[in-house]
């Protein structure tokens, strides 16, 4: 019976391949040679088939063996994987990161962090949410996620229960299609003729969300929930609107959009912030993964502290 098949049997298996003697394998495996011989004589009664030449001095594999010899190869492999990882987890326990990332957040400087914690800490268990505007710190109230990335400019829920410290910036741009009559014009656009035209501008999706506005022309808005449809519809031409530049960068440089100038108009950096209960202590992982985060390549100098949060909870 296959139920039967031991790990013991597929190392002495595998041992008697690589040495190419049954005494070779007891010498490597540091056991009896009748003991490696009853391993292999098990493990093909449990098979049903001969895994050996019987008529020659060496150990000479039949074809079923040769057959058998890679699988048997890749399960000693994942044991001793999974050996390693539980030696691991009883060194360290099961690092865990529950976190929410707001959907303006780079996504391909997330992906690198994600990729270099994996690698340090390979049991790790990330239980990653995406969310807009006050949506992560909400997780957080709830104990859904230890740790939010938050846009700055948005409202805390909760001061007296989360904390924010300063994370890293990400440049914004006002762009539209190429298409759109602010395209046409070849000069800085002063904010009153941005206003003539329509603003597409994401909004919260949180039912009881502060609906406050930054960075909005005038009173022609359509309102989305999603930073990707927004872009959708800017591409369309349906609008005008500001997104951050790693966000559209290729659709920059393909010609999909183009970058408006703005005349005595300043739209500041997006400025991104770590939100976590009050005296929360990080673990080691989620401490590291604050640290990747930081570490974007667009960041500005890094600040200490607290950055306070200007009542707005609409995206420009």
């Amino acid at each position: 019976m296959l139920d039967n098949v031991t790990i013991n049997q597929l190392r002495a298996f595998v041992a008697v391949c690589d040495q190419g003697s049954f005494s070779g394998a007891a010498r490597k495996l540091r056991r009896a040679q009748s003991a490696i011989s009853h391993a292999i004589k098990a493990l093909e009664s449990a098979f049903d088939i001969e895994l050996f030449e019987r008529n020659t001095r060496k150990a000479q594999l039949t074809a079923a063996g040769h057959s058998l010899l890679p699988d048997a190869r890749a399960v000693i492999s994942r044991t001793e994987e999974m050996k390693n990882r539980a030696s691991s987890i009883t060194r360290a326990g099961v690092p865990q990161v529950s976190v929410a990332i707001d959907a303006y957040f780079p996504r391909a400087h997330l992906i690198d962090c994600l990729r270099t914690l994996q690698a340090e800490f390979l049991t790790a268990v990330i239980d990653l949410r995406i969310t807009t505007m006050q949506g992560g710190e909400n997780l957080v109230l709830e104990r859904i996620c230890a740790l939010a990335v938050t846009i700055g400019n948005v409202p805390e829920l909760s001061p007296d229960a989360i904390e924010r410290h300063w994370l890293c910036e990400a440049e914004m741009v006002t762009v539209s299609a190429p298409s759109h009559p602010l395209a046409s014009i070849l000069e800085p656009i002063p904010m009153d003729e941005f206003g003539r035209h329509v603003q597409i501008v994401v909004t919260d999706n949180q039912p009881e969300a502060e609906k406050t506005q930054q960075g909005v022309a005038g009173k022609r808005q359509w309102l989305v929930n999603d930073i990707g449809a927004k872009r959708d519809l800017l591409k369309a031409g349906l609008g005008w609107g500001h997104l951050p530049r790693h966000f559209v960068g290729e659709d920059l440089a393909s010609g999909q959009l183009v970058e408006l100038e703005r005349h005595a108009w300043h739209i500041g950096s997006l400025t991104f912030m770590i939100s976590r209960r009050r005296g929360y202590d990080l673990s080691l992982c989620e401490s590291r993964m604050v640290e990747l985060l930081g570490a974007s390549h667009d960041s500005g100098p890094k600040k200490k502290g607290r950055l306070p949060a200007a009542p707005r909870s609409t995206l420009k």
